[in-house]
């Protein structure tokens, strides 16, 4: 079976500065992958060089089998795009949006009639179908997005922060969206701040900095290599951690301390050992 995602030696150069240094990865088919880092992690520069919409100073990257470089029109056939910032017309009614789109991959009637009604009956817009965009919530917006994206019957799907400033409910609700779609057998590669999103939905997770991928895993993995046990001691207004191969080695350690005032134990989450690879926060 061919890769969904391949990155071989992938550099990336603007202005005699690396952006993207040495990057090598593959997603597999059906997968659902993180690509998590901090600001200028080059998390941005690999989704855009990933799109086609700008090409690698080195390095080979294939999606379904086509190279970025020399296949663009056959790679942009196997992709959706979802990026963060709203890039619907909103002047225009959820239809025409779809029907624009689906002119643009050049979908034939009445597959393209078809194709709108499913996915806006998939992301529940099917009773918004006339409005104007600039009519609906920002969830709508997003999950409009999606549907658009998936009109043309892409392999993969690329989501860059796609629930970002969405309340918590729309965000689930978002989720599920995202997961039905891989169990459907789509490919989907996921950017995010939102470490619960992570551990909710992806199955293997990638993480960035200095436009390195510095870990590469799935939670189970990183939580065996870096301590599945945290002990956290309050120092002044912030906390030092501690980890631990196991729960029980963490609680050993605290029984063993003369002095537990702003002492705990818990188990250790992604984003512990994000912030421990990478010296800091997502934000």
């Amino acid at each position: 079976m061919t890769v969904a995602i391949a990155l071989q030696n992938v550099h990336k150069v603007y202005n005699n500065t690396p952006v993207v240094n040495d990057l090598s990865f593959s997603i597999q088919p059906g997968e659902v992958f993180g690509l998590l880092g901090p600001n200028g992690a080059g998390k941005s520069t690999t989704i855009r060089m990933l799109t086609t919409l700008t090409k690698p100073t080195q390095g080979d990257i294939t999606i379904s089998g086509y190279d970025v470089v020399r296949q663009p029109f056959l790679v942009k056939k196997q992709i959706g795009v979802v990026l963060q910032q709203t890039s619907v017309d909103v002047d225009l009614s959820v239809w025409e949006n779809m029907e624009f789109h689906g002119r643009m991959h050049h979908i034939p009637n009445p597959q393209r009639q078809r194709e709108i009604d499913r996915w806006l009956e998939y992301v529940e817009l099917a009773d918004r179908r006339n409005d104007l965009v600039k009519t609906l919530s920002g969830g709508m917006k997003r999950r409009l997005q999606i549907a658009r994206a998936l009109l043309h019957q892409p392999q993969i799907l690329f989501l860059d922060e796609p629930t970002v400033g969405l309340d918590p409910q729309t965000r689930r609700r978002l989720w599920e969206i995202i997961k039905g779609l891989n169990q459907q057998g789509m490919t989907i590669l996921l950017t995010t701040h939102y470490m619960e999103e992570v551990e909710y939905l992806c199955d293997r997770i990638g993480i960035m900095d200095g436009g390195k991928l510095i870990e590469i895993g799935t939670l189970t993995d990183f939580r065996q290599k870096h301590g599945e046990g945290l002990v956290m001691k309050q120092a002044g207004d912030r906390w030092d951690y501690k980890f631990f191969p196991t729960m029980d080695e963490a609680n050993t350690y605290l029984e063993q301390q003369p002095n537990k005032a702003g002492m705990m134990v818990r188990p250790s989450n992604l984003e512990d050992i994000f912030v421990e690879l990478t010296g800091r926060n997502l934000d």
